[in-house]
């Protein structure tokens, strides 16, 4: 089980990323249910992770507009177990999507200091 809380109405956890030849780090992440992809971060970050990149596609916003993104390989901690998945490098805050929550249970109570989890599908 992951365990999160809810900062200022947003959903947070904290995510651990292990960089290539550095260190583990951890990033506080804001869950984004509205985002279909694994995981955003800002280009700054990534940059300062050395991650490898990958391909450069055109994301689909919100608002229905295009925009083109570069795509770099993270390895992060999702339960205990190490994943890789595509980052996109875009926004200013970091942002966990969907595709890392396929086959878990995402469960927020939506007030200040609210709890965040997520856990297994069995």
């Amino acid at each position: 089980m992951i365990h999160g809380s809810v900062v200022g109405l947003q959903a947070r956890m904290s995510l651990i990323i292990l960089p290539p030849e550095h260190s583990s780090v951890e990033i506080e992440c804001v869950i984004d249910t509205g985002f279909e992809g694994f995981l955003t971060l800002p280009p700054s970050v990534i940059v300062d992770l050395g991650l490898p990149y990958l391909i450069s596609i055109n994301a689909n916003l919100a608002n229905n507009s295009s925009v083109e993104t570069d795509v770099y390989l993270a390895t992060v901690v999702w339960n205990s177990v190490e994943r890789n998945v595509a980052v996109l490098a875009m926004g200013r805050r970091p942002l966990i999507g969907t595709a890392l929550l396929e086959d878990y249970h995402l469960s927020i109570d939506f007030c200040e200091a609210g709890t965040v989890l997520v856990d297994e599908i069995l």
